[in-house]
C-alpha cells in the first residue's frame, strides 16, 4: 500500500503527521468517514476489519473480506468517493476467532483468512498470533507467536502473488486487549517498555530473514505497542506524554517504522496530536465512533419525544435496549452490573457493547422510523441546540442539512476532526 509507505517516510522524515484508522463495520459510521474524507479532501480514508467481524466464515458481521470490500465500495458509489481513495486492513488476524481448537487447526484457519483478505483487496495486515489455543501454554511464548505469524506472512505474500496490485504493508505486534475489547475494568495500565517493544520488532525481523521474507520486512511499517491510553467502561486512561517519552524514542532506533496505537477513543485532540508527534503515528478508532453515533440517535429519540405524538413515536432507545435485554450475547461477558447501573450501561458504557445490537431487524425498523418521522416534523433550531449542538453548528455553517441522516453524520464527524487535526496538524479541516 503505497500511501501507507508514503506516509511512514514522511512520518520519519520529520514530518508529525498520522493517519487515523476507521474500525467499525457500520453503514452511517463508515459513510460518515467517507464524507468527512470527502470534505477535508483527504489523501485516502482507510478502513479496517477484526478477525471477529469479518473472516471467510462470516463472523459477527455475517461478512467474508470480499463481503466487507463491497460493503464499503457500494457505500463509497453512494456518497461518491473513488475507491482508489480507500485503504482497507485487517486487523489481529490470527487465529483468535478459533482458540477453542488446537493450534494447527486454529493456524490452518488463519491462514485461510490470511489469503482471503489479500485476495479481497486489503493491504494493511495486522499479524497478531499473540492468543493461545486449545492445548497452548499460557502466556504464549513470544517465539511462537513469532513463528505463528511468520506462518501467516507467507500465506499473505503468496496470495498476493496471485493477485496482484497494491503491495502489501505489515504491522506486528500486540499490546492490547483481545478484539471486541477487555472483559473487566481496567485497574492498572502499564506502557510498552523501550526494551520489550525493540526485542518484539528484533525477533519478527530475525524470524523473517530465516523465513527468507526480506522484501515483505522491508514492507513492515509498524509494531502495536501499549502508550499508555486505554478505556473501559467508564473511564478512559489520558495519555501521558511522559510517561511514554522512552517508548517514543525508541522507534528511532528502526528505520522505516513506526508505533500503532489502539483503544486511542476517547482520547483528547491534544492527547490525540501528541500521540502521532511521538511516533504512534496510526490510531486505531472504532467504539468512539458509534458511540459518537449512538449520542446522534438517542439525541434524535429525545427530539421526537418532544415533537411527535406518542402513537407515533419510533421509540428507538426502548426498542433498543429491549432487544439488548432479549439477547445478551453480546454484553454479558462485559457488564457485571444490575438494575439502574446496568441499565446506564446497556446506553452509556465506553466500551460501547451496543454497536453489536444496530443491525438488528427491529432496531433498524426503528430508526427508519425514527427519520421518517423527524423528516415529517423537522426539528427547530432549539432543539438541535438543546439535543444536537454540534449538529446544530454544521447545519449553520452549511456542511449539513436539517435531514436527521446528515445531523447524525455531523455529529459523528466531530470525532473524525478531531483525528484528522490531530493526523495533519497543518490542514485546515473545516
Amino acid at each position: 500500500m503505497r500511501v501507507m509507505l508514503d506516509l511512514i517516510q514522511r512520518h520519519r522524515g520529520g514530518d508529525a503527521c498520522g493517519i487515523a484508522s476507521v474500525c467499525s463495520a457500520h453503514p452511517l459510521v463508515i459513510e460518515a468517514a467517507l464524507r468527512h474524507a470527502q470534505r477535508v479532501d483527504a489523501p485516502v480514508a482507510l478502513f479496517e476489519a477484526t478477525c471477529n467481524q469479518v473472516n471467510q466464515d462470516g463472523g459477527y458481521t455475517g461478512m467474508t473480506p470480499a463481503d466487507f470490500v463491497r460493503f464499503v465500495h457500494g457505500i463509497a458509489d453512494a456518497v461518491g468517493v473513488d475507491h482508489a481513495r480507500i485503504a482497507l486492513g485487517g486487523d489481529h488476524l490470527g487465529p483468535n476467532p478459533w482458540t477453542a481448537l488446537g493450534a494447527d487447526a486454529a493456524m490452518d484457519k488463519a491462514e485461510t483468512m490470511v489469503a482471503a483478505y489479500v485476495a479481497a483487496g486489503f493491504r494493511k495486515i495486522h499479524l497478531d498470533c499473540s492468543m493461545a489455543c486449545e492445548g497452548d501454554p499460557v502466556p504464549l511464548p513470544e517465539a511462537t507467536i513469532v513463528a505463528r505469524a511468520v506462518r501467516l506472512c507467507r500465506a499473505a505474500e503468496a496470495a498476493h502473488a496471485a493477485a496482484g496490485g497494491e503491495p502489501l504493508v505489515y504491522v506486528i505486534g500486540t499490546e492490547v486487549p483481545v478484539p471486541g475489547g477487555a472483559t473487566e475494568a481496567i485497574e492498572g495500565l502499564s506502557v510498552t517498555t523501550p526494551d520489550a517493544a525493540l526485542a518484539t520488532i528484533d525477533a519478527h525481523r530475525a524470524a523473517f530473514a530465516a523465513a527468507g521474507l526480506d522484501d515483505a520486512w522491508r514492507r513492515v511499517i509498524a509494531s502495536v505497542v501499549q502508550p499508555g491510553v486505554e478505556f473501559d467502561h467508564h473511564e478512559v486512561i489520558d495519555y501521558r506524554p511522559k510517561a511514554a517519552r522512552a517508548l517514543s524514542e525508541a522507534v528511532l532506533a528502526v528505520p522505516g517504522m513506526v508505533f500503532e496505537a489502539h483503544s486511542t477513543d476517547y482520547q483528547t485532540q491534544d492527547a490525540l496530536a501528541t500521540l502521532v508527534r511521538d511516533h504512534f503515528a496510526i490510531l486505531k478508532v472504532g467504539p468512539g465512533l458509534t458511540f459518537a453515533l449512538r449520542e446522534a440517535l438517542w439525541a434524535l429519540d429525545a427530539i421526537e419525544r418532544e415533537t411527535v405524538a406518542p402513537e407515533d413515536r419510533a421509540n428507538l432507545r426502548e426498542v433498543a435496549l429491549a432487544r439488548m435485554h432479549a439477547q445478551p450475547g453480546h454484553w454479558q461477558r462485559y457488564y457485571h452490573a444490575t438494575g439502574t447501573q446496568l441499565e446506564r450501561d446497556l446506553s452509556y458504557s465506553l466500551s460501547d457493547r451496543i454497536r453489536y445490537y444496530w443491525p438488528d431487524p427491529r432496531i433498524e425498523q426503528a430508526r427508519e422510523r425514527l427519520f421518517a418521522n423527524l423528516r415529517a416534523q423537522p426539528p427547530s433550531i432549539a432543539l438541535l441546540g438543546q439535543y444536537l449542538p454540534h449538529a446544530l453548528r454544521a447545519l449553520r455553517e452549511g456542511r449539513a442539512d436539517a435531514d436527521p441522516h446528515s445531523l447524525a453524520m455531523a455529529h459523528v464527524a466531530t470525532v473524525l476532526d478531531d483525528y484528522h487535526r490531530a493526523c495533519h496538524p497543518h490542514h485546515d479541516s473545516r
